[in-house]
């Protein structure tokens, strides 16, 4: 379930159709009357889908937040279908992306992959694994940023072909659910482990944030908005026009 709306029962009866197709969209409506929640609108799910639902979540209780080695959360992450990140020692479940978050995903990449032609580095988009290494810290943040680029690919996959490198710039897009984790923990964490370049989509707001990265510190900050074109610190010449991004 992505949202909660709470209405009252007359706003209900007004936009009666507005609502429906809210629900149909996975959200969930709660309906007031005289003050106090009188009925609760979510979207229908078939017996499978219960199924799976129920299955997913005995799964969540299982992992989710779970306290683990580094070498514990590897033989778990080999043994299950599930996405999954590790972050400050923690195994975090990551939910399948919207449609919205998917388009904007899309967009990036397309944009960056015509942008690198016949250059070295790299565009990869999730889910692709990076093992984040933070100095003075034993175990790496294992994480799957929806979009980076790769400078280093030569020499930094090991045998089971995992990219075992630092990405020059690496793209988050925000959702509900990852929201808090994105601009926080994410943002530390590609700080401290030497990533050049950080951006976070926020389709909510339709802006665009960046982060410059210089020895491990913030060195410069920038928001985007409205029909402006964001350019890429690091990468001369790459630039994008938030128009294009979240269809103004």
């Amino acid at each position: 379930m992505n949202l909660k709306k709470t209405i009252t029962a007359t706003e209900f009866k007004k936009n009666l159709g507005k609502y429906l197709d809210y629900v149909i969209d996975n959200h969930e409506v709660v309906i007031t009357k005289n003050g106090k929640k009188a009925v609760r609108l979510s979207p229908y799910i078939t017996d499978i889908e219960r199924y799976l639902t129920v299955k997913e979540e005995a799964l969540d209780y299982q992992y989710q937040g779970k306290k683990v080695s580094y070498e514990e959360f590897m033989e778990i992450y080999e043994k299950t279908e599930l996405r999954m990140e590790y972050i400050n020692g923690e195994i975090i479940l990551l939910s399948s992306p919207s449609t919205f978050h998917q388009e904007i995903s899309g967009k990036l990449h397309l944009i960056f992959a015509e942008y690198l032609k016949d250059k070295k580095c790299k565009v990869f988009y999730a889910p692709f694994d990076v093992h984040f290494f933070k100095p003075d810290f034993k175990d790496p943040d294992v994480m799957q940023p929806d979009l980076l680029i790769a400078c280093d690919t030569e020499g930094t996959v090991n045998e089971k072909g995992r990219y075992m490198g630092t990405p020059t710039l690496v793209v988050e897009i925000l959702s509900p659910s990852t929201r808090s984790k994105d601009m926080v923990d994410k943002l530390n964490t590609y700080m401290l482990s030497g990533v050049k370049e950080f951006w976070i989509a926020d389709r909510q707001k339709k802006i665009m944030l960046v982060y410059k990265f210089e020895d491990r510190k913030i060195e410069e900050f920038s928001t985007y908005k409205g029909h402006d074109t964001l350019q890429s610190y690091y990468f001369e010449g790459l630039s994008v026009n938030l128009r294009e991004i979240f269809d103004l």
